[in-house]
């Protein structure tokens, strides 16, 4: 019999992070005390006001099928959002709610690359980029960033890797996985280098809240009118108001990838949830109650952040440099002589602690670690890492 599976699902791989999520959740639910640093989701519950707005929107019937490009209210809030917080100075119309963030980066992946073309990816990079390249035909080209270069890539290296096949440049920042946050002025180079080769950028900002340390993650749309004209900013409402389960992202183009990815929305997911989207306004709509449980969530994970990055570099054998956005640390340990898959492997198996092998952002020298997680944890981990980091 012919395999009944196309050759995208044949060669697409699961999602690692969730993976390890789900084997930390049922080694828990077979009553075993773990340690996850796996998920990347914040370990606190969605505000209130924003679930009584959707809890408002279903008790008032507002359950029905809404404009695939989303509510058109919410798409004039983020119009006028980004314009006072970002810098980027957009019209309702380019702007698309999409069920997920994620779902946003397939979006504007699929409305801009064909077969062949190529998508130049920094590494460490967020697990789903390249499979959405793949999945759209591209060729995903990829660029190393160490820890010695704060895991950011220079205007020199994505010049050696530009090839006339290439069409789009990925970037993250703050980044998933590693933390990292591209100064305005690393981005403006970028931003010029861009304008000069006539490439496209996706600008991955789905944790532009979280930042620590006083640093700024501006976006390269905001740079200037040519820059945002070759710009798809991404983002969504998951991590800065712990809304994942709600599964709404936001994406922000020009005109023509804008009515692009409204277009594809209307022929695979029709709309992003309508109610959901009622508690999305209602983040944005009400500035006050948004900033402060933003930054009552960002205090903690500051706390948290500096004693996990503190508690990582006081083991032997281990180095993490300072992360200055999203939740995660991104320590290298390859000064064990261990796989980073055979490192969590080990780790889970002998000390219940679950993080995730760098070899799944493209950097096997390196593990990560959500600090999203209680400071019992983050402490009860530390301990149990450093017993098995002094075996090995």
């Amino acid at each position: 019999m012919k395999t009944p599976l196309s050759t995208w699902a044949r060669n697409i791989s699961p999602s690692p992070t969730l993976a390890v999520d789900a084997k930390a959740k049922k080694l828990k639910a077979e009553g075993k005390d773990v340690c996850g640093f796996g998920a990347g989701e914040p370990d606190f519950d969605t505000p209130d006001f924003i679930k009584e707005a959707c809890i408002k929107a279903i008790e008032a019937g507002k359950t029905k099928y809404l404009p695939s490009a989303g509510l058109p209210a919410l798409r004039e809030a983020l119009a006028a959002h980004y314009a006072k917080r970002r810098g980027i100075r957009r019209a309702a119309s380019n702007f698309i709610v999409s069920p997920g963030g994620k779902f946003s980066c397939y979006l504007a992946i699929m409305a801009t690359i064909s077969p062949g073309d190529e998508v130049i990816i920094p590494a460490p990079y967020w697990v789903s980029y390249p499979e959405m390249v793949k999945l759209a035909g591209g060729v995903p080209v990829f660029v190393k960033a160490t820890d010695a270069a704060d895991f950011k890539v220079t205007v020199e290296q994505l010049a050696d890797a530009v090839t006339d096949k290439t069409k789009l440049i990925i970037l993250t920042s703050p980044s998933n996985p590693t933390g990292a946050v591209y100064s305005r002025e690393e981005l403006q180079k970028i931003a010029g280098f861009a304008v000069e080769r006539d490439l496209l950028i996706m600008s991955d900002e789905i944790y532009s809240t979280l930042v620590y340390d006083g640093v700024e993650a501006a976006s390269p749309a905001s740079l200037s009118d040519e820059a945002m004209e070759r710009t798809i900013v991404v983002s969504g409402f998951s991590k800065a108001y712990s809304m994942t389960g709600w599964r709404l992202g936001t994406l922000c183009a020009p005109d023509a990838i804008a009515k692009a990815v409204a277009d594809l929305q209307s022929q695979t997911s029709s709309n992003a949830t309508s109610f959901a989207q009622f508690g999305a306004l209602a983040a944005m709509e009400n500035e006050k109650l948004a900033d402060e449980a933003v930054a009552e969530m960002k205090k903690s994970f500051d706390r948290r952040r500096l004693a996990l990055l503190q508690g990582l570099n006081s083991i032997d054998g281990v180095f993490c440099r300072r992360a200055q956005g999203a939740f995660y640390l991104f320590p290298n340990i390859s000064s064990f002589g261990l796989s980073s898959t055979d490192f969590c492997s080990k780790l889970l198996e002998e000390e219940l602690v679950a993080v995730v092998p760098g070899s799944a952002f493209g950097s096997d020298e390196n593990v990560r670690f959500s600090y999203a997680v209680s400071d019992e944890t983050i402490q009860k981990g530390l301990e149990r890492m450093a017993k098995f980091c002094a075996r090995v």
